[in-house]
């Protein structure tokens, strides 16, 4: 067993820390688990992972994201597999308030970290298991990108610009330790959650389910003041939304007096795309900022 410690021993804020006194020990790997305890760790918990001899892959692919998942926690190497990994584990889950795990069930049997086997054995300890579906999909193969397929997030032959289900899920798994916490303050016991990445991408995907982000829907096309235009040198993602926003945009554009047009009106998307056009992303945000329309300039 080696126990090592990263230079940086801390990344938490300043001021108030609800979790501190927590002890918070993690066996999953990759991306979810790890972005969950860096939450835990912000929130002042005091964090361990522990490792298999191989390391964490992240730790190969990915070195930077690695790197800033990690800063601030204790690491362990435990060989899980053998007698003396398993020992190892079960001396310091005796100190530990919340076990994080994001092994499939069967494997988690395997190792005698069932549920019932660890809630007998440490009948105070917070379990909450990462999987990637929910309960009898649990042994399911999947990953961020099909879980996002799944719940309709894929649009055409892209690649998502960043790993929603993964990073949605780690936001999950944070709220199921502190709902966990809360109910063993009540009720004096550990408790089991079950975190599914692909619940995580179906949370995420309620906004087109309820057609906001469908094409007819205001913020995913139909609006003109909602979407992102090409200027002379490069391009502005503009979300003037509200009325008063898209008066304003309008206003700047010459296209509104006293009334502001039809923003749902091809006319009216043309004729703003036309405006972008004409002016460099310096331009429009300095006019974004001196007339109050939300606006960001793209390379």
């Amino acid at each position: 067993m080696t126990n090592t410690t990263p230079p940086h021993t801390s990344t938490a804020p300043q001021g108030h820390q609800p979790l501190l006194g927590v002890q918070v020990l993690s066996l999953a790997l990759n991306l979810p688990g790890p972005a969950a305890l860096m939450r835990l760790h912000a929130m002042g918990a005091a964090c361990t992972k522990v490792e298999p001899p191989g390391g964490d892959p992240m730790a190969t692919y990915s070195p930077q994201a690695y790197h800033a998942l990690h800063q601030g926690l204790t690491r362990l190497t435990l060989d899980l597999k053998h007698t003396d990994g398993q020992q190892a584990l079960h001396t310091a889950l005796a100190h530990t308030d919340v076990l994080i795990t994001s092994f499939r069930p069967s494997a988690l049997a395997k190792l005698g970290l069932g549920w019932d086997s660890l809630h007998a054995a440490h009948p105070r300890l917070v379990v909450v298991t990462i999987v990637g579906a929910p309960g009898t999909r649990a042994e399911e193969p999947g990953h961020d990108l099909t879980y996002l397929a799944e719940n309709d997030l894929i649009q055409g032959l892209n690649l998502p610009a960043t790993l929603y289900a993964d990073m949605g899920g780690a936001l999950a798994t944070t709220e199921a330790v502190l709902q966990a916490l809360m109910s063993r303050h009540a009720t004096g016991l550990g408790q089991w959650r079950e975190v599914a990445l692909s619940d995580a991408a179906a949370w995420l995907a309620l906004p087109r389910q309820w057609g906001l982000t469908q094409p007819d829907g205001d913020v995913g096309g139909a609006h003109a003041g909602y979407g992102v235009y090409a200027c002379r040198d490069g391009r502005v993602a503009v979300a003037a939304l509200e009325p008063h926003f898209a008066h304003r945009l309008c206003a700047a554009a010459g296209l509104a007096t006293h009334a502001t047009p039809d923003m749902h009106a091809p006319d009216t998307r043309r004729a703003l795309a036309a405006f972008f056009g004409q002016h460099t992303a310096e331009q429009l945000q300095q006019l974004a900022i001196e007339q109050d329309w939300p606006l960001h300039t793209l390379p």
